[in-house]
């Protein structure tokens, strides 16, 4: 059986910045009312991350950006679209064991499972 070391230790595969904003319109943003808060896995119960805690104005900023991008987006051509979904995939899959890791260490599900069903079906879906 495999055993992968915790996000940040020696040898992980994977690691977490110490603070996450809201990614909003391309960028990360600090949210609104400045509200953080720890995100503990469920693999040892210890926290590894903080998180930006989100409220109705991060929630509007959101919507009023997917908004403003929603018409480009139309007009992309659907073959140039299933091309950025594609690269996605690519580049989810080239990350598998990293991402299966990663969501292990955030949800506590088994990693088999995550690597060998719940990443690669998010991959199929792009």
């Amino acid at each position: 059986m495999t055993r992968y070391a915790a996000p940040g230790a020696e040898g992980s595969l994977m690691s977490y910045g110490a603070r996450y904003d809201h990614w909003i319109g391309g960028e990360y943003v600090a949210p609104a009312r400045g509200g953080y808060f720890e995100n503990p896995s469920p693999v040892d119960g210890k926290p590894f991350t903080e998180v930006a805690r989100g409220t109705a104005e991060d929630v509007e900023r959101a919507l009023d950006a997917a908004h403003a991008a929603a018409p480009a987006w139309g007009r992309t051509a659907p073959a140039e679209r299933a091309q950025v979904l594609l690269r996605i995939a690519d580049r989810m899959e080239a990350s598998l064991e990293a991402l299966a890791v990663a969501e292990t260490w955030d949800n506590g599900k088994p990693v088999r499972e995550t690597l060998a069903a719940d990443i690669p079906l998010a991959i199929d879906h792009f």
